[in-house]
């Protein structure tokens, strides 16, 4: 029987499976197994899988599955999450350079442990449905509801995930409160996961560029409270789109062990 040993990691609640995968010994292609190992009642439990591969030129690279097993977009609370991992292993100390599947991505992690990760530009915003659509790296509708604790995010966020308009692949959908101190509440419903998740950092981030597209605030440093904490999001706005996006946050090693691999995985 396959072991493979992990390590569990978690970002305001967005909680992953990671894997040195530097030997290339996992096989990426093993939709079922990806599945097993983030199943909540059966395999070790997470919202998605992250191996960590070597790459010719930059630090390493970082590939993500979602829970349902299969290769997704761009993970921000991911990306943080494989920062402290590589620091573990030796990978990297205290900056980085790495390589996703959306791009190249910069990283730092401050000395109160919180890491800094530069996320993609953002040049295109259209208005869609009761809100708004853009692409940080994972497809997010944005919308701004009068109470979002009230919301039922399962059913309201499944019926846009799904919606015609973001046909074949689907959009993460955020629901968003203004509070009074200027900051903003959000749940989201994220698609690979198929359920509302406790943070998502691309979609902190698409709130925080979404807020100040549609004028609700002229700040560039924007805080967004997620139900598992707070992140903050940096960017600058040239006049035409979003350059030098920072996405921070915590990243915290949850516990590790070992995965016995099952005949029908």
């Amino acid at each position: 029987m396959q072991t493979i040993p992990f390590k569990k990691y978690q970002g305001t609640g967005n909680d992953f499976v990671m894997i040195d995968n530097r030997t290339d010994f996992f096989p990426k292609n093993n939709v079922q197994l990806v599945a097993a190992m983030c199943d909540r009642k059966k395999g070790i439990g997470a919202d998605g899988l992250l191996l960590l591969e070597n790459d010719v030129e930059h630090d390493f690279r970082m590939v993500y599955y979602n829970a349902d097993g299969k290769e997704s977009t761009m993970c921000g609370n991911g990306g943080r999450c494989i920062v402290a991992f590589a620091k573990e292993l030796g990978v990297i100390q205290h900056e980085c350079r790495f390589i996703a599947i959306d791009g190249l991505h910069q990283a730092e992690i401050f000395p109160d442990g919180r890491i800094s990760l530069q996320m993609t530009d953002v040049n295109h915003i259209k208005s869609m449905l009761n809100g708004v659509f853009l692409d940080t790296g994972s497809p997010h509708h944005v919308e701004w509801i009068t109470d979002v604790e009230a919301m039922n995010v399962f059913e309201q966020g499944k019926k846009i995930r799904n919606h015609d308009c973001y046909a074949p692949g689907g959009t993460n959908v955020n629901f968003v409160e203004t509070l009074a101190d200027g900051e903003y509440l959000v749940r989201t419903f994220e698609r690979g996961v198929e359920d509302e998740t406790l943070s998502c950092g691309t979609g902190a981030t698409a709130v925080a560029i979404a807020a100040h597209h549609l004028g609700k605030t002229q700040s560039e440093k924007i805080k967004i409270k997620v139900m598992g904490g707070t992140l903050e999001v940096y960017f600058q706005y040239d006049g035409t789109g979003y350059k030098n996006v920072y996405l921070t946050g915590p990243a915290e090693k949850s516990f590790e062990g070992n995965y016995q691999v099952k005949s029908c995985s």
